[in-house]
């Protein structure tokens, strides 16, 4: 069957990656014999053939062969003089299989069913991709970085699918180049203006706990649970795990012997610091732990307010807040609490180091005291403010303005 102008051959649905050949198939018939019924009002008398392999389609209409005269509808009957033009051996009552030509329909019923063919396997196409990412959602995969611009990257899968990784989804330290290999989460799938759109996160909570997954057998074999997982991408993240076995050690399982199996996952995220914490029903006990590596003295809880007041050694303040005030913010997000952190002033012999004043004292004033060997508060109140001027050069309004602060400390 002549195919001119309609499509030269059946390649270039073959670019088309998401179609199965069923499905494909059973497309092109579709539109064919929407084809066929406009034209002739009726398809089940005809035959569709379809190779897509070797670009061939072939149209069969049936009929039966009928007295001459006696053709009631042209297109189911054909007069038995017709028929022995076709085939000089057919008789009355037997069926004749003859092959329509594609010219017979007309040149502007080509042209429409071409463009009918297109639109049908562009959106079967776009379905098809909505759904297979659809199902990958949560999903970690790979691609190949295409194209960089200021809002977002385009990445290609092993199909050639276009994906999207915003921004705001890369870690601030990404850096990548065209032709990078990439890993990221499936973070969601949209339609916009009936278009697919998948959208990847490097930043995600889902992908760090992906990442745990693939790095730790107990994690992906359900040994370990992951309870839940918060981050500041880039700085910090806090795992809390917990394992039913009571010979499995969720946290040392999951850093690895020497930290085998932690390190692969900071190096994928940029050097992002990993705390992997025990999960406790007690939510003291979880609360000092997700403020980890601080060593907290004691807990209050305030279950109605949300809050949390934890106690530490002075020592242990600056350990607790974090870089940046990291830790604490995402061991409040951890445990579900707000936590404000205080000095454990029980002790009356307990010493403060100087570097904890360092939001009310100049660096370069503390710098001056410790130089003359007092690096805490209480070694600099041992001396008069004269001695403290004379040793330090410092001017007296400084040294009386430290003192004040100091000894504000201890007045509680």
């Amino acid at each position: 069957m002549e195919t001119t102008g309609l499509i030269e051959s059946f390649q270039e649905f073959k670019e088309f990656k998401n179609i199965d050949r069923e499905t494909m198939m059973r497309v092109l018939e579709d539109v064919f014999r929407s084809m066929i019924l406009k034209k002739y009002g009726n398809d089940d008398n005809f035959d569709i053939i379809i190779n897509i392999d070797k670009g061939d389609l072939e149209v069969w209409r049936n009929r039966m062969i009928v007295e001459d005269g006696e053709v009631e509808d042209e297109n189911t009957d054909i007069a038995y003089r017709d028929a022995i033009k076709i085939e000089p051996d057919f008789e009355v009552g037997e069926e004749v299989s003859e092959e329509v030509k594609l010219l017979d329909f007309g040149r502007r019923a080509v042209l429409s069913v071409r463009q009918n063919l297109i639109s049908r396997v562009l959106d079967l196409e776009k379905d098809e991709l909505y759904k297979k990412y659809k199902d990958k959602v949560g999903d970690i995969i790979t691609g190949e970085v295409y194209q960089i611009w200021k809002k977002e990257i385009l990445i290609l899968d092993d199909d050639d699918n276009e994906l999207l990784l915003p921004k705001l989804e890369q870690i601030p330290s990404d850096y990548f180049k065209k032709g990078d290999q990439i890993r990221a989460v499936v973070l969601k799938v949209e339609m916009r203006n009936n278009n697919p759109q998948i959208i990847l996160s490097r930043t995600s909570p889902v992908y760090l706990e992906r990442l745990f997954e693939a790095e730790v057998p107990e994690v992906y074999d359900g040994l370990i649970t992951i309870k839940k997982i918060v981050r500041v991408p880039g700085e910090r993240a806090k795992v809390a795990v917990e394992s039913y076995d009571e010979r499995i050690d969720p946290v040392g399982a999951c850093v690895g012997m020497k930290g085998s199996r932690i390190h692969g996952i900071v190096r994928e995220l940029g050097n992002e610091n990993i705390d992997v914490i025990n999960f406790s029903e007690n939510e003291s006990l979880f609360i000092s732990r997700a403020l980890s590596p601080a060593k907290i003295t004691s807990v209050t809880l305030n279950e109605e307010d949300g809050k949390a007041e934890v106690y530490l050694k002075p020592d242990q303040i600056s350990l607790a807040i974090g870089k940046g005030g990291f830790n604490i913010k995402l061991a409040g997000k951890l445990t579900g609490y707000e936590i404000d952190v205080y000095r454990d002033t029980a002790d009356e012999i307990d010493d403060v180091n100087l570097d904890e004043f360092s939001d009310e004292i100049d660096a370069w004033v503390i710098a001056a005291l410790k130089s003359i060997g007092c690096d805490t508060a209480k070694s600099v109140l041992k001396l008069t403010p004269e001695e403290l001027v004379k040793r330090t050069d410092l001017e007296v309004e400084t040294i009386e303005s430290v003192v004040g602060v100091l000894k504000l400390e201890f007045e509680d």
